[in-house]
């Protein structure tokens, strides 16, 4: 099997060779970039599997370099994991918003990006494989199979009381810690409910949760 191909993207030179070292020691094949404009030019010349990027960079930050990838039909459907040192409420849900796979923050635990990375190829890898098998038995039962996912996540109704909770306030950006603050729960008792959540509903990350949480607040 091939292996995947990663692009990261960090103006710190050494942290971009620590990102870049750790992601290859898993396996990985990582092209590297100095800026969202040096990205762009990257995926212009290889589409890789997934972007991890920082945020705050010159000659095209995180947001611009997101914005340009899912306008492009091209690269709009390439994961995207923001790592920053930007840990506010505002600059989670602007990740959420610009359309980021996952929000990891600075420092980084390198356990902790590599299963976010996992699970999300893990994802993507499980979707592909079910739109080939609805594929091959007609059009007309993709279309189905999605839909009914759609509903399954939409009204399943498989969470507690308190991981309800615990994901409208992942819906709202807070951290755990913060999480934790305002339910008067310990994190780790937070972080339990988040990892039960994302087990149930076989997600692979809180930015799902945050979708789940929109789609329950419209409906």
């Amino acid at each position: 099997m091939p292996k995947k191909r990663l692009l990261a993207v960090e103006d710190d030179a050494r942290l971009l060779n620590a990102i870049a070292v750790c992601l290859e020691q898993e396996g990985y094949e990582v092209m590297t970039a100095r800026n969202g404009g040096d990205a762009l030019v990257r995926v212009a010349e290889t589409i890789p599997d997934l972007i991890v990027s920082d945020v705050m960079m010159p000659r095209g930050d995180g947001y611009s370099l997101v914005k340009n990838l899912r306008s492009n039909p091209r690269t709009d459907l390439i994961p995207i994991v923001f790592l920053t040192a930007k840990d506010g409420r505002a600059n989670r849900l602007n990740g959420i918003r610009a359309g980021v796979d996952a929000y990891l923050t600075k420092p980084f635990e390198p356990e902790e990006l590599v299963a976010t990375i996992k699970n999300i190829l893990t994802r993507v890898s499980r979707t592909h494989t079910r739109v080939a098998l609805a594929a091959n038995a007609g059009g007309g039962a993709a279309q189905i199979d999605f839909a009914a996912d759609f509903d399954s996540v939409k009204n399943d109704g498989d969470l507690t009381e308190a991981e309800e909770r615990v994901a409208a306030q992942v819906g709202n950006g807070l951290s755990n810690k913060e999480i934790a603050a305002r339910l008067k729960l310990s994190v780790r008792t937070v972080e339990s409910h988040v990892s039960h959540i994302l087990a149930k509903k076989s997600w692979s990350n809180r930015v799902e949760i945050a979708r789940y949480v929109g789609r329950q607040n419209a409906a």
